[in-house]
């Protein structure tokens, strides 16, 4: 499924959230302190 945020096919429809930018699981951009 294509994500409405990023617009990558990355949605999970089972967990509900995009896994490249996490829309769904949380309202900010997912990011890491470790990914810069």
């Amino acid at each position: 499924i294509i994500c409405r945020r990023c617009g990558r096919h990355a949605f999970n429809v089972r967990k509900g959230y995009c896994a490249a930018c996490g829309y769904g699981r949380s309202k900010r951009l997912r990011s890491y302190n470790w990914k810069k």
